[in-house]
């Protein structure tokens, strides 16, 4: 990602007294929602340059760049989809004040009408309304709660030390140097996103698969492949219409269905798995004073706790774990090399979860609790490379955005990578610094409205992400392990091309 583009947006109008811009008509008068700058009002001349520009691939950068030609708001027109597109935390702030009891993000449309032709139920992320809240509270019982995530901690911190142990014998079998200073150079990326499908497993399953092992299983390298495939063949099937394709018998969608089957067959299996586990004769007679002494997974507590049916567990756990393998990867990927590339905010963080992993004697709750920097590394992480790039949201009220009217219904975006590499946002926003998210200015941000809106990358609010506290923990304890295990660096701290996937 180039640091030398330092541009923000040509500002005029009028600074409010939170320090936003506002832009205001010759009268002061709220300006009309089609006097908003757009790129184009046909919607089909956008999406023929989006695919002739590769626009698909670099959305960030074109958001970017759209921002400092036309201001910190705009409309557009893609195929079917229409959007009014933010950057500023005021602003924001004032979209999720407006979001309702029930919050609507943008419809996937190609996975729910996979749903629908396969007769399969919909989990939360493709729900709305009450349906989707009652889904929804069930949930959070079991993967946001506090007790919940002191319960899932140890599995996936024991995850966290074998992909450590992995490395370490690599390091040794095909390093270079002396024995105890030995180093390698490595591609993580494979290793990583095995990681966090074993980890996921091992959170929502209750089982290990394997991943990890020198020879892991055919079925979950699958599953991989079906996980990246379902998500390269989402984006152009956004802009048109699911069931005229696979009608047609479009290639495209036969993949993108194809992928989403191998998703639920592996699912299938594991919850087959599961409920032979609950239902054997050992499970049956165990001695209710032993029970609760193992935790079992995400998936055994929605099963025994039977507030959700069957389909709708499945549906959801498909979701969690097609949900949690990139999403937690990528990221990873990028701390990496920031900390690689960054010898002094590396060596603070380790100086810092040294201590606390001495203190907390082999307790990952108190290890994570004794080192809030590394909760603030991942902030950093994902200002700098947001896993997704917007947050959608349909205010359920007409609102007013940089003075201009917004329908109720009206799908609104809030732009995270142009927001966080944003001087208007914040300080110095090309370095990579997670000691702003420890100030009492916390973003290490010019002053300015909503500054509570600043680290969006797990959504906000009843619908930010369901899987947010296994990512958050998962992403701390083997970034942990990393730093109590090696020294990272990199054979170039240049700057990372990068393009946009879902």
């Amino acid at each position: 990602v180039s640091t030398r583009e330092t541009g923000f947006f040509p500002l005029e109008g009028v600074k409010g007294p939170s320090g936003e811009v506002r832009r205001r008509g010759g009268d002061g008068q709220v300006r009309r929602f089609e006097e908003i700058p757009h790129t184009g009002r046909s919607g089909w001349v956008n999406l023929v340059k989006f695919w002739r520009e590769d626009r698909f691939r670099h959305l960030h950068k074109y958001m970017q760049r759209t921002f400092n030609a036309l201001g910190p708001i705009y409309r557009e027109n893609v195929g079917t989809v229409s959007s009014v597109n933010i950057i500023l935390p005021s602003d924001i702030s004032e979209l999720f004040q407006s979001e309702g009891l029930h919050p609507r993000r943008m419809t996937l449309q190609p996975w729910a009408t996979h749903r629908e032709i396969r007769k399969h139920s919909k989990g939360v992320f493709l729900k709305n309304g009450e349906e989707w809240r009652a889904d929804r509270l069930q949930l959070n019982k079991e993967v946001m709660m506090s007790s919940s995530v002191k319960c899932f901690l140890p599995l996936l911190d024991e995850v966290a030390r074998d992909f450590c142990r992995m490395l370490q014998a690599r390091v040794q079998n095909e390093g270079r140097g002396e024995t105890g200073k030995r180093s390698l150079t490595i591609d993580p990326s494979p290793d990583l996103f095995r990681f966090a499908l074993e980890a996921s497993c091992h959170v929502i399953y209750g089982e290990r698969i394997g991943l990890l092992s020198s020879s892991p299983s055919l079925e979950s390298q699958k599953f991989i492949w079906a996980v990246e495939r379902m998500l390269t063949t989402t984006p152009p099937l956004l802009y048109l219409p699911p069931r005229l394709l696979q009608r047609i018998g479009a290639p495209l969608w036969t993949q993108h269905a194809t992928a989403w089957d191998l998703i639920f067959s592996h699912a299938e299996a594991r919850i087959q798995k599961a409920y032979q586990r609950l239902t054997s004769p050992k499970k049956r007679g165990l001695d209710p004073a032993l029970e609760g002494v193992q935790y079992s997974g995400v998936l055994a507590q929605l099963m025994e706790k039977g507030k959700l049916s069957l389909d709708l567990i499945k549906a959801n756990v498909t979701e969690l774990m097609a949900g949690g393998v990139d999403t937690t990867a990528v990221p990873l990927q990028f701390a990496l090399f920031e900390l690689g590339r960054n010898q002094e905010v590396q060596e603070r963080l380790r100086h810092q979860v040294r201590a606390s992993w001495a203190q907390a004697d082999g307790d990952p709750h108190k290890a994570l609790q004794g080192a809030p920097l590394l909760k603030s590394t991942i902030k950093e992480v994902l200002r700098l490379y947001p896993v997704g790039i917007t947050v959608q949201r349909y205010p359920v009220k007409d609102i007013v955005l940089q003075n201009y009217h917004i329908p109720a219904g009206t799908m609104v975006q809030a732009c995270l990578y142009p927001m966080g590499r944003s001087a208007e946002v914040f300080e110095d926003p090309l370095s990579f610094n997670p000691a702003r998210w420890s100030t009492s200015k916390e973003g290490g941000q010019p002053e300015g409205g909503g500054r509570g809106f600043r680290s969006l990358a797990f959504g906000f609010g009843a619908r930010q992400c369901v899987g947010r506290r296994i990512a958050e923990n998962e992403m701390q304890l083997v970034l942990m392990h990393i730093l109590l295990s090696f020294r990272l660096s990199v054979p170039s701290s240049e700057d990372l091309e990068t393009t946009s996937h879902v």
